[in-house]
């Protein structure tokens, strides 16, 4: 990354439903940002890893958080006008999915973008548990061709692809600070750089980026007419 330059990092894993919502937020404004010379990277880790290196617990494993979000994940889809049901095999081991990301955006630039939205959409809208081989591989095929797509989930098995995203996974969660996804590193332009957390913070990001933007607002009430 060149010095001083306004970068936002996402940290996601498609296992998160926030991360889905994320996503699909700053890919619709991608072309908006770069006009505003705001440069994206979406960067795949293991979220499983994060919560073990932070001490978090994913919702499901609170009685308080699990009995709050289902609230929370509705007005989210809601907001971003994005709907979809958390499948029934949810939570899932995300590794497969992760390490194919991690081996595609090292390998085949071009295309990363696109098999990132294709996990998050066979996922959440298509409902494929993608820690099945046979699942991940269809989703590949939709990028790739049958036998480029084999050879990528064959390929994102071997140690190098492994250790990359375990190194990955480390440095968000240990230098990084992360506890959890989307995880986002966001650099300012003159040198400083913060993280934020969540797919609701995004004004906050607009603000520390100096980007022009409409906050949250109320609207006035109309003024009541005279009897």
């Amino acid at each position: 990354m060149a010095p001083h330059k306004k970068k936002i990092e996402a940290y996601l894993d498609c296992v998160s439903p926030y991360s889905f919502l994320a996503f699909s937020y700053l890919s619709q404004r991608r072309q908006a940002l770069e006009d505003l010379n705001v440069e994206i990277e979406f960067i795949p880790v293991f979220l499983g890893g994060i919560m073990a290196s932070s001490g978090n617990k994913p919702p499901m494993a609170l009685a308080a958080k699990s009995a709050y979000s289902p609230y929370d994940i509705k007005r989210a889809q809601k907001y971003f006008g994005l709907r979809f049901k958390v499948p029934d095999f949810f939570p899932f081991l995300s590794l497969l999915p992760q390490r194919c990301l991690t081996l595609v955006k090292e390998a085949y630039t071009e295309q990363y973008d696109a098999l990132h939205k294709a996990c998050f959409q066979a996922l959440w809208l298509d409902h494929k548990d993608l820690s099945k081989q046979e699942n991940m591989l269809a989703v590949l095929e939709t990028v790739f061709g049958t036998e480029q797509a084999t050879k990528i989930l064959k390929d994102s098995q071997g140690p190098d692809v492994k250790k990359k995203l375990n190194d990955v996974t480390k440095h968000t969660a240990e230098t990084l600070g992360a506890y959890g996804c989307p995880w986002f590193w966001v650099h300012d332009g003159k040198g400083k750089a913060e993280p934020f957390f969540g797919s609701d913070r995004f004004h906050y990001m607009w603000d520390f980026l100096d980007l022009p933007h409409q906050d949250l607002e109320l609207v006035p009430a109309p003024a009541l007419g005279k009897l």
